[in-house]
């Protein structure tokens, strides 16, 4: 049961750092007619982005470990944000009405965004 809940709280934490960037940062847009459209969308993006990270950012990582010593780990901006705007293509072919407009700013800037608001708020909510 503590593990659903915890599952839980991420899953909402995410969809409000989504939230949030749709609100603050230019070029990620989220165009619903009503709230219970919105939440809903922005849960399956976080859903969305979520199996994208889990599935692909370890690989990412063994695959690209040169190129992360090498840059020092800027190089994790740069697969951030192409993690973020393949979350935003997927959306759009599931029909889900987020989108983020290009790599730069919108992408890398919005995953940079939400990476800290869920740290954040992952910090404050998420205590046992």
């Amino acid at each position: 049961m503590n593990f659903l809940k915890g599952v839980l709280i991420r899953l909402g934490i995410t969809a409000v750092a989504f939230w949030l960037a749709t609100l603050l940062i230019p070029g990620i847009t989220l165009n619903s007619d009503s709230a219970t459209e919105t939440v809903t969308t922005l849960v399956l993006v976080a859903v969305i982005f979520g199996v994208v990270n889990a599935v692909l950012q370890p690989i990412i990582k063994t695959v690209g470990c040169g190129f992360y010593l090498l840059t020092l780990g800027l190089i994790a901006l740069v697969v951030n944000g192409l993690l973020f705007l393949l979350t935003s293509w997927i959306a759009g072919e599931a029909g889900l009405p987020f989108h983020v407009d290009g790599f730069w700013p919108a992408a890398v800037l919005g995953a940079l965004f939400v990476g800290i608001v869920t740290w954040i708020l992952g910090a404050v909510l998420d205590r046992d």
